[in-house]
This record gives C-alpha cells, structure tokens and sequence, in this order.
C-alpha cells in the first residue's frame, strides 16, 4: 500500500522511479514506473535493481501477530532489510530511506505520550513483529555506521486507498462497512499512506540523515475513527463498547477457531490488547524538521479513502 502511494507522488513530481515487483506489475502504475522483477530476500536481483539508483526508498516488508509467521517475520524484516542495506552500500546510493514502525520503539506506554527518545528492550518487547522491525532498524543504523547515509520513518496506523481491505489496517473500513457492531475505546495514532509519501520525499531531499521520524497525524480513539469511516460510507455507527473481558475472550476463541480452519486469527492477543490501549504519539520532531509538511486531517482522509475503495 505504502509503495504505491510512494510511486504515485513521485511520478506526479516527475521523478523517474525503478520499483520491484514479485508476482505482477500492479495494473493501475503499470506506467508509473520500470518495473523489475525481485524481492529483497534475493540478493541477485537487488543488486541488479540498485545499479544506476541514487536514491532508494525500502518499504517492503511483512506485517502479521499471528505465532506461526515468526519466521517470516524476522526472514523479510531483518534479512531482508539487511540485504537492502548492504546493496546500497555496493551500488554507493547516494541516500536510503527506510519505513519502520512506531511498533519498532518498544512497547507502548499506556497513558504516556511516545517520541523517538524511546528505546527498545527485549524486556520491553510488545509483539515480534514490533521486535522484526526494530532488529531491522539496527540493520540500518550498521549500514550508516559503513558509510551509508540514511534516515527512518516510523509511521503509526496507516491507512490509503492503494490498500487492500481484506487485510491488514484497511481491514478497519471493510469492518465497518459491513456495519459490525462494535467499537473500542483505545486511542492510537493513524496517518494518511499520501502524507507518509510526501513527508518520505521531503525527507530523501534534504540534506537530513542518520535520525529517526515518527509520522502520525493525529491521535484518536478507535471509536473516533470507526464513526468517521460509518459516516464516510453513509452506514450504520458501531454502538456496542468492548470491554477488557470481551477482548479476553474474543481472542482466545479466535486462536481456537484458527487451530481448526487454518486461517491466521482476525483478532490476537496483541491486537485485543492495543485495541484497547491509550497510546499517544508525539509528531513534532517530523515537523520541526519539515516546516513546510503538513498533515491531512484524519476525517479529510477517511472521506477520501471510503470514496475510492467503495468504487
């Protein structure tokens, strides 16, 4: 999701881009982009992408807090990075820019507002996806300490009409769409896939590097955003509040459900538990640094979102 939106905003600038595809080009940027073959788990192929390139924005990577894609996790999120990292330093790319995650920061303090001052512990450790993407980050930072210039965006939830909302946080506006009744009343930050682009290529042409960004536009309640999305599709507002213990439950009967279809769980503990968290994020440094960003207000996005995705 994120890639395509990165392909459109720079193909509107005018700025020729070479992107990676695994199964097939995506039909709607077919002419955005030199479409190549590859994926960052193969070396040959990244290495023959990155020859010519001056600037590469790595936003691949592999999303999942279901037990059984550990592997995958840390093979796409590490690994995979690492080799994006040591291709850069090969074909001497003249700047990287890296998407992470807030995930990556640590667990979460409920109640606290997070900046980009907090540090990982294993103690620490909230999922092993948020550990994935931290391992990642460090394979970042070695690339610098080689020579590397780089610099890291940790968006919090995103959300853009590129996505695909059988799965993952796009799953949010089919949820409500088909008017699912209920609603939590954790806070978290969401932001616009067009604002991470733009903030991205601002990011890649200033002479910043070797520093670390949270990209969030605002914080709100699930709640908030589940009537913004309602009202957006002109449906039915979610009127039933879930409660700590129906979270509880609802999981644990997930993971059971999913023992015996085979599917990954709609809802796991980690989500349960952030669903019902109150999690604020701090945004200043991104636009201290940027002066001329501005974020998208959440409802402006959620409107345009629903009316793309519904077409």
């Amino acid at each position: 999701m994120l890639g395509a939106h990165l392909i459109e905003h720079l193909h509107t600038k005018n700025i020729p881009v070479r992107a990676l595809y695994r199964s097939a080009v995506p039909e709607k940027l077919a002419a955005a982009a030199e479409w190549v073959p590859g994926d960052i788990l193969d070396v040959i192929s990244l290495t023959e992408a990155m020859q010519g390139i001056s600037e590469v924005y790595h936003c691949a990577g592999f999303v999942s807090f279901s037990p059984k894609h550990k592997a995958d996790l840390y093979k796409i999120n590490v690994e995979g990075t690492a080799n994006v990292v040591n291709a850069c330093l090969d074909a001497g790319v003249k700047k990287l820019l890296h998407v992470s995650s807030v995930a990556a920061l640590g667990k979460i303090k409920t109640g606290l507002t997070t900046d980009e001052k907090m540090i990982w512990t294993e103690e620490d450790s909230n999922s092993e996806y948020g550990k994935s993407k931290y391992l990642g980050e460090m394979e970042v930072w070695r690339g610098i300490g080689e020579g590397l210039p780089a610099v890291i965006i940790n968006p919090s939830i995103i959300f853009g009409h590129h996505g695909d909302w059988e799965k993952g946080s796009m799953a949010i506006f089919k949820t409500v769409y088909k008017e699912f009744p209920y609603y939590s009343t954790g806070t978290t930050g969401f932001v616009d896939a067009d604002d991470i682009a733009r903030a991205a290529v601002m990011l890649m042409d200033s002479d910043i590097e070797s520093q670390r960004f949270i990209v969030s536009a605002e914080n709100r309640t699930y709640q908030d955003l589940f009537f913004m999305i309602a009202d957006a599709f002109g449906k039915k507002r979610p009127h039933k509040m879930v409660t700590p213990f129906m979270a509880s439950v609802v999981w644990r009967l997930k993971k059971l459900t999913s023992l015996f279809t085979g599917k990954d769980p709609m809802i796991t503990k980690e989500t349960a538990a952030t669903a019902l968290a109150v999690v604020n994020f701090d945004n200043g440094k991104l636009l201290k640094a940027l002066p001329a960003f501005t974020y998208t207000p959440l409802e402006d996005s959620v409107k345009r979102i629903a009316e793309k995705v519904k077409r």
